[in-house]
C-alpha cells in the first residue's frame, strides 16, 4: 500500500477505534486490528498498534494509583502473557496470512459473543493462584496468533471481583505488558518494519482525538446501548475476515 493511503487508512481506522475506546473503556487495539485486517495482513496491522496502545495503555495506568498493589497481584499473569507471546505459534509473522486472518476472525467472534452474552464468572482466592498464569499464557498464545490480547485476559479481570477503578488499571496493565511482548515479536520476526513504525507513531494523534471525542460523547448517550453496537460489529468483522480468508 503507498505510504499515503496507509497513512489516511490508519488514522480512520484509531479515530474510530479511539471513539469506542472513549465511549466503552476498552477496545482500542481490538477495533483497530479488526478494521485493518480488512485492508492489510494481520502483522501489519499488530505492527500499526504498538505505539498508540502503549501511550494510551501508559496514560490509562499514571492516571490511577494502586500500581504497586495491582502488580504484587497480578505478576503471574502478567509473566504468562510475556512467555506466551513471545513464545506462542507466531501467526502473525510466520508467512501464513490466511491462516492468521481466519484466527483473528475467530478471535473475534468468541469475544464478542462473549460480550454480548453479558456472561460474568467468579475466581475464588484459590483457584487465581493457580489459575492466573495460566490465563495469562493462553492470552499470550491468542496474541502471538491474532495480534488481540482481550483473551482470556479481560473475562478473567472481571472475575476477580476488582473495583471499578482497580479493573480499569488492571486491563491497562495487562495491555501493557501484552503491546511490548508482541512489539519484542515483531521485532524479533523482522515485521515491524520503518514505515509501519513511523505510521504507528502518527496513529497516536487520530486514537488520542478519538478518545476525547468518545469520552464527550459517553456523557451524553447510555454507554450500555453502545456497547451492544460494539460487539456486534466486531462479531460482523470478525465474521468477514474469517470467512473472506476461507474464500
Amino acid at each position: 500500500m503507498p505510504d499515503i493511503a496507509l497513512l489516511i487508512v490508519t488514522a480512520v481506522a484509531f479515530l474510530v477505534a479511539g471513539f469506542v475506546k472513549g465511549v466503552v473503556g476498552l477496545g482500542l487495539p481490538t477495533v483497530a486490528i479488526a478494521l485493518l485486517g480488512l485492508v492489510m495482513t494481520p502483522a501489519e496491522a499488530a505492527a500499526l498498534l504498538v505505539l498508540p496502545t502503549f501511550v494510551t495503555n501508559v496514560w490509562q495506568l499514571a492516571a490511577r494509583p494502586r500500581l504497586h498493589a495491582l502488580l504484587q497481584r497480578l505478576w503471574p499473569m502478567l509473566l504468562g502473557i510475556a512467555i506466551g507471546t513471545l513464545t506462542g505459534p507466531a501467526l502473525l509473522t510466520g508467512g501464513v496470512g490466511h491462516q492468521a486472518t481466519i484466527a483473528l476472525g475467530l478471535a473475534l467472534i468468541v469475544y464478542a459473543l462473549w460480550g454480548l452474552s453479558e456472561t460474568r464468572l467468579r475466581v475464588s482466592d484459590r483457584a487465581e493462584r493457580w489459575l492466573s498464569p495460566l490465563v495469562g499464557a493462553a492470552t499470550g498464545v491468542v496474541t502471538a496468533a491474532t495480534g488481540v490480547f482481550v483473551l482470556p485476559s479481560v473475562p478473567y479481570l472481571q472475575a476477580l471481583d476488582l473495583d471499578q477503578d482497580d479493573l480499569v488499571q488492571a486491563m491497562g496493565l495487562s495491555f501493557t505488558v501484552s503491546t511490548l511482548a508482541l512489539a519484542a515479536t515483531l521485532v524479533r520476526d523482522d515485521a515491524f518494519q520503518p514505515v509501519l513504525a513511523a505510521a504507528s507513531l502518527a496513529a497516536l494523534l487520530p486514537a488520542l482525538c478519538g478518545m476525547v471525542g468518545g469520552q464527550w460523547i459517553r456523557a451524553r448517550v447510555e454507554p450500555s446501548t453502545f456497547r451492544i453496537c460494539f460487539f456486534l460489529g466486531l462479531l460482523a468483522l470478525g465474521g468477514h475476515l474469517a470467512s473472506s480468508a476461507v474464500i
